[in-house]
């Protein structure tokens, strides 16, 4: 059912649908990136941490179908909207939707037990930039519930050794992003960054850090959003393509203002 305040929006065509507020939390092109870079294995087990509408539990299931996934959201209404979207997109059974806080996942799963951990976490610290006044949208950018180090701490405990934890963080703090994970242990093997187009200077980061990994990390050519003439550029619709046919409808998910 189709609530008055949300919209039913078509990710990609005929394949995903996701409900969504129409004036609180809405994914941007982020979510969309970090599950593309995912390098994911049939069988394996994935959490998603602060999992907003579901849109990347239902974007991995969609690339692998043997795999069980977890996303976990403190907000308890977008927690119950994410529930929906499991339901519209029929994967009750392979994507699990709990809700509660992510830093309390230690007392509630088993550790160790996980193959990838990733999270698209608050960009903003509480007190850097102006605190959106709706709620939904405060908490899912500023570090209000949680902060970039809690994720990087529960990564590391519900990881197996050698897994993966994959996170999108704004390029402006790569300096935070690489320190908070080494001292995780979880070490950084493959970064992306990822510019509005070919223009601009990089506004996002994609990484890939290994539980107890090695010394040494692969840089990825950039990854540009736009041409030069305002349309994807081929790259993104090529990820796009990647679950199934591009669309245009897909075009109204923004590059997210950090």
């Amino acid at each position: 059912m189709l609530f008055q305040d949300e919209t039913l929006d078509h990710l990609f065509p005929g394949n995903i649908k996701i409900f969504q507020k129409k004036k609180g939390y809405r994914f941007s092109i982020d979510s969309i990136l970090l599950a593309h870079f995912v390098r994911l294995k049939e069988g394996q087990k994935v959490v998603d941490l602060g999992t907003g509408s579901g849109v990347i539990p239902i974007i991995l299931a969609k690339k692998a179908k043997s795999t069980e996934i977890w996303g976990v959201e403190i907000q308890d209404e977008l927690a119950k909207m994410a529930k929906r979207n499991i339901e519209i997109n029929h994967l009750q059974g392979r994507v699990h939707i709990l809700q509660g806080d992510a830093r309390n996942l230690v007392n509630r799963m088993e550790s160790e037990e996980f193959d990838i951990v990733l999270t698209n976490p608050p960009y903003r610290k509480i007190r850097s930039g102006r605190l959106n006044p709706q709620r939904q949208k405060a908490i899912a950018r500023h570090e209000i519930k949680g902060s970039l180090t809690d994720m990087a701490k529960i990564g590391f405990c519900l990881l197996r050794p050698k897994a993966s934890f994959y996170l999108v963080y704004p390029a402006v703090r790569i300096a935070d992003l690489i320190t908070c994970v080494r001292e995780s242990h979880l070490e950084p093997k493959r970064l992306r960054l990822v510019h509005p187009n070919m223009e601009k200077g990089a506004q996002l980061i994609l990484v890939e850090a290994i539980k107890w990994g090695r010394p040494g990390v692969e840089i990825h050519p950039p990854l540009f959003i736009y041409d030069l003439n305002g349309q994807y550029s081929e790259e993104m619709r090529s990820i796009y393509s990647s679950t199934t046919e591009f669309s245009r409808k897909s075009g109204n998910v923004k590059i997210p203002k950090v």
